[in-house]
């Protein structure tokens, strides 16, 4: 079953049992599916649609930051929730002991040892753990093994 068939049919689940959160969370990504595919004139396979998720799930993290600082604690558990259910799609995320482990190699395998080549590795580790880990996440991870 392809990943725009399962968001279907969780959809239908979903408004089966009125579970209005993950109904809404669901249609979000859809509707951002369908609008790229519009856009592009192209139908998205499942790496693409991971792409897409990945961009909202980042986009919701971001956004937890700004509802902490409104002080609107019911929109960062709303985001929150969210983010749950667009986790339960996308690959197991990478711990900070597996990334660490991906950086060094990359790091062993290019000779990289300076702050100055933070975009090239970045380049380089970005691919290898698309969907698994946030960029900030990595360039965290970098920044602490160069340090």
């Amino acid at each position: 079953m392809s990943l725009k068939e399962r968001l279907m049919e969780d959809l239908k689940t979903s408004m089966k049992n009125k579970d209005i959160l993950r109904k809404n969370t669901i249609t979000m990504v859809r509707a951002e599916i369908k609008q790229v595919e519009v856009d592009q004139r192209v139908d998205l396979d499942d790496e693409d649609i991971l792409k897409i998720m990945s961009k909202q799930l980042k986009e919701k993290r971001n956004s937890i930051q700004e509802f902490k600082k409104g002080d609107r604690q019911d929109l960062v558990d709303q985001a929150e929730a969210e983010i749950a259910i667009l986790l339960e799609y996308l690959p197991k995320q990478l711990t900070e002991e597996e990334l660490t482990e991906i950086v060094k190699n990359v790091l062993e395998k290019s000779g990289y040892t300076s702050m100055k080549d933070m975009g090239k590795i970045m380049k380089e580790v970005m691919p290898l753990v698309q969907g698994k880990a946030d960029g900030n996440m990595v360039n965290q991870v970098v920044r602490k093994i160069l340090a």
